[in-house]
């Protein structure tokens, strides 16, 4: 995979690109929150050396090709509020998973959809995927409604999949194609 480290897409309200370290504090704020934590994989951060070693794996994952995370920068005040990842990159397959997380003083507003929508499109578009998942907590209905008004179809079902700080969690597994992205009509735009 060829590096993502100066990849940057813009939308009507965002401005997406790779997270440097002066972005620290902002996802600490956000990560720290325990109702944006509350299905993640791990249990809400209380340090900012953990947003600092996040940044630094992925500054090094991004250079590499391995992931494409970019973080949601809101072009009316520069706040960075949230971010949205494709991993698991499996170029044969070509297959990814897409994640995110976003400031809950943000949510309802649109803007995960319109980041979704531009990074999808570059994924499809650009990187040539095929295929993309998502794995999320049955029980997040936002990220369920997200996923489907994006096209992603409930494929499966993994009981106690994750155990996160002694909760034991079930998953549910969304995928969206390539051929149903593009097929859409007409083509899923990011919102104005």
């Amino acid at each position: 995979m060829p590096s993502f480290d100066q990849l940057t897409i813009d939308t009507p309200r965002l401005h997406l690109r790779p997270l440097c370290l002066d972005d620290a504090a902002a996802i600490l704020r956000i990560r720290s929150n325990p109702d944006v934590m509350r299905y993640m994989t791990t249990a809400p951060w209380a340090d900012i050396s953990q947003a600092i070693a996040m940044i630094e794996r992925d500054q090094a994952s991004v250079l590499k090709g391995d992931i494409v995370r970019l973080g949601m920068i809101r072009k009316s005040d520069n706040a960075l509020i949230g971010s949205c990842i494709l991993f698991h990159l499996d170029a044969g397959c070509r297959r990814a998973e897409i994640g995110y997380d976003m400031d809950a003083a943000v949510w309802g507003q649109g803007y995960m959809q319109e980041a979704l929508v531009a990074l999808l499109n570059y994924g499809f578009n650009e990187m040539n995927l095929n295929r993309v998942e998502a794995d999320i907590e049955p029980n997040n209905l936002g990220s369920a409604k997200t996923l489907e008004r994006l096209g992603f179809i409930r494929e499966g079902y993994f009981r106690e999949r994750w155990i996160i700080e002694g909760v034991v969690s079930d998953s549910a597994i969304y995928g969206l194609l390539r051929s149903d992205w593009l097929a859409r009509v007409p083509p899923l735009r990011s919102p104005v």
